[in-house]
């Protein structure tokens, strides 16, 4: 416990001045609301030590998500980065609510968050017209942790996977017992929704097919801007406080398109992947020992 307090006051020394940027476009509110803030400042700073902890000389490859701005990393793990995706199939499409990555036009951070992956993470930094803006009558995608509205933003990750599998739910659908360690990748792109009938349709941009042999997202945004690749990890909030034991070659757009919320709604009601619901976020992967240096 005494060495995890030290950890505890180590990351708070690192972290500060990451909080001080954040918390200047979150002005503090009632007493309450200044409570809660601190309360999930401090859990923030407990996963981060214990992330430290639990990966601390065990061998850990690089880590993610991570800021893009930020090309600097110190992870020693090296891996061949995923061949390019139309050479993989796709294995699996999920969503996250609010952007895990922070960068290009998703750099607003959306709070400090419950402490497993909800109400944190980076939003759309732009602005959207009255028009667009206009909320629809009932959330969509409900879950425990609520639904997605218009003008929330989410990461879209089109999971691809060098085994011969196909299409389906959980990442489980990317691994292969014949093929027990297979190169995976994520193109991901940020979407922020709005109610507005032309905008993209969510059926059409998760849509599958087969190309040259490989199962493929065909309708992957293509002007949003050059990905940003680096070598990382899976995310999600269970790795907030230990790895992700699995190398990934991420590929992040950073131009925010905007998507027709009522499709997204549609889209969770049935789906090849089984996926109802926005996922929590990972907390941003700050400590350069646990990221890959950026080509």
């Amino acid at each position: 416990m005494k060495k995890l307090g030290w950890a505890v006051a180590l990351s708070i020394a690192i972290c500060t001045p990451l909080w001080a940027r954040e918390v200047a476009s979150h002005p503090h509110g009632d007493a309450h609301s200044e409570a809660a803030q601190k309360s999930s400042e401090l859990t923030l700073v407990k996963q981060n030590a214990l992330l430290q902890k639990n990966t601390e000389g065990k061998g850990y490859g690089p880590q993610s998500p991570r800021d893009l701005s930020n090309p600097k990393g110190a992870n020693g793990r090296v891996f061949a980065f995923a061949p390019p995706y139309q050479e993989m199939n796709l294995c699996n499409i999920h969503f996250h609510k609010n952007a895990e990555h922070k960068g290009g036009e998703f750099t607003t951070f959306a709070g400090y968050g419950d402490g497993h992956g909800y109400h944190t993470g980076y939003k759309y930094s732009g602005q959207l017209s009255a028009d667009q803006a206009q909320p629809l009558s009932e959330d969509v995608c409900p879950s425990k942790h609520g639904g997605v509205q218009v003008g929330d933003t989410i990461e879209l990750h089109y999971v691809y996977s060098t085994a011969q599998v196909q299409p389906g739910a959980t990442l489980n659908a990317c691994l292969s017992d014949i093929g027990a360690n297979p190169q995976l990748r994520v193109e991901s792109q940020v979407f922020v929704l709005v109610n507005d009938p032309i905008a993209a349709d969510f059926a059409d941009l998760t849509q599958t097919g087969e190309v040259n042999g490989y199962h493929q997202a065909v309708k992957i945004p293509q002007n949003s801007g050059d990905p940003v690749q680096y070598a990382g990890s899976t995310t999600g909030p269970a790795y907030n406080d230990k790895g992700s034991p699995l190398q990934v070659t991420w590929s992040v757009r950073p131009k925010v398109l905007k998507v027709n919320a009522a499709t997204v709604g549609q889209w969770c009601k049935g789906n090849a992947f089984k996926e109802d619901h926005a996922h929590g976020v990972r907390n941003l992967v700050v400590d350069e020992k646990l990221l890959s240096k950026m080509r």
